[in-house]
């Protein structure tokens, strides 16, 4: 009777065995397969898109014809595929980023801000509103009015006096040339007075006087704060020579901390 259970016992053993070998063989013929199965359709997939070229996102200009590592940086090229949206320079965002973000966007519009914000900010002139006197013949400094960098001034404001002797003979030229009744002539003396820098006001002045003008007041051509302001009485300035610096007050840029 002993015997007789040993060998049932044997014989239970060893179809156990029997059907755990197979059920592995099967497991891993299964696993296999599958394996196979997802990395042919990977391979597949990555077949159906062409790379066009690989870059290194760090240096995006510079292309490489296949993969590896960045010369420039340590990680590896990033293919850049055909069916990929051509863009142009910006900022570019996954879709499905975007989507788990909540992101919208709007289209930027210039208007007045609505909210009340406080900030610490500071006061920056606007580049836009830069206005440049200068020279437009040499000469002698004979006054400078009460100005100094940091002073606002309002357009049309005197800043400087200059004496320039080279204007006295045209503008004597120009005097006797009235008097011939001449209108070609005329006309030919009040353009040279012109193209030596005379405005139109000077010129006006001169013919209404009589008398040569060798003295001109150069003004303020737009209201805002001075600048620069390099010039002193005596001084000898050419043509071309900058006077002030004269920045806008119109507009003005607040740089918040």
């Amino acid at each position: 009777m002993k015997k007789n259970t040993y060998q049932i016992t044997v014989l239970m053993v060893a179809v156990a065995a029997v059907s755990g070998a197979s059920g592995y063989w099967f497991a891993r013929q299964t696993g296999g397969a599958q394996a196979m199965h997802g990395e042919a359709a990977g391979q597949a997939a990555q077949a159906e898109r062409k790379a066009l070229y690989w870059y290194d996102p760090m240096m995006p200009n510079q292309r490489f014809d296949k993969p590896g590592k960045s010369p420039f940086m340590d990680m590896q090229l990033v293919p850049k595929y055909a069916d990929e949206q051509a863009g142009g320079a910006g900022v570019k965002i996954d879709a499905g980023i975007v989507q788990n973000l909540g992101m919208r966007t709007a289209k930027v519009e210039r208007g007045s801000l609505s909210a009340i914000v406080n900030a610490v900010a500071s006061v920056q002139l606007n580049d836009r509103q830069i206005a440049i006197v200068q020279s437009r013949s040499s000469g002698f400094v004979e006054r400078v009015y009460a100005r100094a960098p940091g002073d606002v001034v309002a357009r049309g404001a005197p800043l400087v006096d200059l004496l320039i002797p080279e204007w006295a003979g045209a503008q004597a030229e120009f005097l006797a040339m009235l008097k011939t009744n001449d209108t070609a002539l005329t006309q030919a003396a009040r353009e040279r007075l012109q193209l030596l820098g005379m405005s139109s006001d000077l010129i006006g002045r001169v013919e209404k006087s009589g008398r040569p003008q060798t003295v001109v007041t150069i003004t303020a051509p737009i209201a805002g704060l001075i600048q620069a302001l390099d010039i002193r009485s005596g001084m000898t300035v050419t043509a071309g020579a900058t006077l002030a610096r004269i920045n806008g007050l119109d507009t003005v840029w607040l740089e918040a901390a």
